[in-house]
């Protein structure tokens, strides 16, 4: 066999080593990056799991973040922007004061999401407090920017293109865990308010009378529309005696928890006083002087109250800065119930009370109402007002009483520019005298 001169061997052998030597550094370098990509899944994959361990706060989800960051030797500059309800918001800070990161200010382009891929931040046109800062890494949920990372004090391309995907999935997991967090919160907050909803419609439940008189001398009917799950509209009707009855309607200003709250405050006063027997020029002073000790004259009630005697056929009433009740007579007149004084609640005395009593003609008719009723609009902002319930009254009112109060609703939806979205409570009750 041929041997091969010695001078020709040597550059072979070199060469053979050379390549066994690059093979054995790309070896190395590929065992690196896997090294790299299996701790970065499991610190991601730790994270993730220590995020969803327990219900930590908001602030405790963002410290994790920072603490995981801090321990990443290739993250030297770092700010994570959070969108927030108020706009992107500097929640996790490295390398510089969280309060120094707090007056960095983002371009509208940012603020509206205009980013949605990784950039170089020299591109964006920040000004010199970002020059420590190169690149800028979107998070996205749900196709829409979530948070945005801006990264600075990249040793090279190698860190960046490592970095890039690492940071981004970190940020991710944090932001649906936030998310998450925030989302679990409303829950609890929406079911105690539903919660709370349902006590106080169970509550606005049992104040109105469960069933109304309709005996020889008198027939009433009544009416109720909220406007929302809780209104802020009462009425009552009281036997006090064999005799004599309570006609009682009022609306509280506000709605919601509060404003059931206080009228049934309202009720309970109003009855304990009628079972005492005491006078309308008592019982009404009495009701302010409640009303003004809870609410302090923040909120305020209207309302009418009329005792009527089925014996004389008179009927005593105080109208507290409410709608004039109308009373129609067989003869085609109209009366308006306008004596009594201010609405209850917004002063600790109440000025020039004054008791109203007028008589019934057989075949009356009295309509109280809450303003829900008058308060109407149409297309071309007229009121409905009185005059509508007039109207509707001139036309209908030797109705049965329930369809009267149907034609009534009906009237206000047909010229209301908001159809049957009505703007407030609507409560009617009617009251035919035989």
């Amino acid at each position: 066999m041929a041997s091969v001169p010695l001078s020709s061997a040597e550059p072979l052998a070199d060469a053979l080593t050379a390549q066994v030597t690059q093979r054995d550094d790309q070896i190395k370098q590929l065992r690196r990056q896997l090294l790299l990509k299996q701790f970065e899944l499991d610190t991601v994959l730790g994270v993730a799991h220590d995020m969803t361990a327990r219900d930590h706060t908001v602030d405790e989800l963002y410290h994790m973040l920072r603490l995981t960051l801090q321990g990443q030797r290739n993250v030297v500059q770092l700010l994570l922007f959070a969108r927030e309800d108020h706009g992107f918001q500097v929640r996790v800070a490295l390398g510089c004061d969280l309060a120094e990161a707090e007056k960095l200010v983002l371009t509208p382009h940012l603020r509206e999401g205009g980013v949605t891929q990784p950039q170089a931040v020299e591109d964006l046109h920040l000004g010199e407090a970002w020059d420590r800062y190169e690149m800028v890494i979107p998070v996205l949920r749900q196709k829409q920017v979530a948070a945005y990372v801006f990264v600075g004090g990249l040793r090279s391309d190698f860190d960046r293109q490592q970095l890039i995907p690492f940071l981004g999935s970190l940020a991710n997991t944090l932001i649906g865990a936030v998310e998450n967090r925030r989302l679990q919160a409303q829950r609890v907050a929406d079911a105690a308010v539903r919660k709370e909803i349902e006590i106080a419609q169970e509550v606005q439940a049992m104040l109105f009378p469960r069933s109304l008189p309709n005996d020889a001398h008198l027939a009433i009917e009544r009416s109720y529309v909220p406007h929302t799950e809780i209104g802020g509209d009462y009425y009552d009707v009281v036997e006090i005696d064999e005799h004599r009855l309570l006609l009682c309607v009022a609306d509280v200003s506000g709605k919601g928890v509060p404003a059931s709250l206080l009228m049934s405050n309202f009720q309970a006063g109003l009855r304990t006083l009628l079972r005492q027997g005491v006078a309308l020029a008592t019982i009404v002073p009495e009701l302010n002087h409640l009303l003004f000790r809870n609410s302090g004259g923040e909120k305020f009630i209207t309302a009418f109250f009329g005792i009527y005697d089925r014996r004389t056929r008179r009927l005593q009433y105080v109208n507290a800065g409410h709608n004039d009740p109308l009373l129609l007579c067989d003869n085609g007149s109209v009366e308006r119930l306008k004596h009594g004084t201010v609405m209850l609640g917004i002063m600790e005395d109440l000025p020039l009370l004054r008791v109203g009593e007028v008589g019934i003609s057989p075949h009356s008719l009295l309509l109280l109402y809450t303003d829900g009723l008058t308060e109407v609009f149409d297309d071309d902002n007229n009121e409905f007002g009185e005059d509508g319930v007039l109207s509707v009254l001139e036309r209908s009112r030797y109705l049965p009483l329930p369809k009267l109060h149907q034609e009534l609703l009906r009237s206000i939806e047909a010229f209301s520019a908001r159809n049957s979205q009505f703007a407030d409570d609507v409560t009617i009750l009617s009251c035919r005298f035989k």
